[in-house]
């Protein structure tokens, strides 16, 4: 028997297995933010399959999203990203995360983490969203747009409405499963 999923990740197992085991399941680990926070902003402009087909590249080239790592990249880094194909080959973005990685690491240091810092956007708990279609989902929203805006002045690039929202959605700090979809519940566990 298939399971009901939400119709965005039929037609690829890499989607399936994506909205299967990661999107809308709340996260807290501060890595694993980071790392969607990266992933997100280079998303801006293209389908979230292009990332997630280049993830595995990205975290390579990425120092595995550590961004300790990442805020401490030259010239000569940003050089040899450019010329890397595995990933989308953007100046300003790769200068973007940069520059997110740097921010990233000054909120921690303030907030204790980054985890405290996003989540406080929703008070600390998911919103769960009762969607029973997939056009009923927003692009962005009242939260997604105070997001963006503290995101900016904070320091983070890359961090537009629509992208926190995704970013919301990819880490569970809304539940957009549409309701017939098995993980609607799961993830609200």
């Amino acid at each position: 028997m298939s399971k009901n999923r939400c119709s965005w990740c039929e037609g690829s197992d890499l989607y399936r297995s994506y909205h299967d085991n990661e999107w809308g399941k709340p996260l807290h680990d501060d890595d694993k933010l980071f790392e969607f926070l990266i992933l997100e902003g280079f998303q801006a402009g293209l389908s979230w399959s292009t990332i997630l087909n280049k993830r595995e590249a990205f975290r390579l080239a990425f120092d595995n999203f550590d961004a300790r790592i990442i805020a401490e990249y030259t010239d000569e880094k940003v050089a040899e990203l450019l010329q890397n194909a595995g990933i989308i080959r953007n100046r300003l973005k790769i200068n973007a995360a940069i520059k997110n990685a740097k921010t990233f690491l000054q909120i921690q240091k303030t907030y204790g983490s980054f985890g405290k810092y996003i989540w406080r956007f929703v008070n600390h708990q998911p919103i769960i969203n009762a969607f029973t279609s997939e056009s009923e989902i927003p692009a962005t929203n009242d939260i997604s747009d105070a997001m963006s805006k503290q995101l900016k002045k904070d320091g983070f690039s890359f961090v537009g409405s629509t992208i926190c929202y995704a970013y919301m959605q990819a880490t569970g700090m809304v539940n957009d499963h549409i309701t017939r979809c098995f993980r609607y519940k799961e993830c609200q566990k």
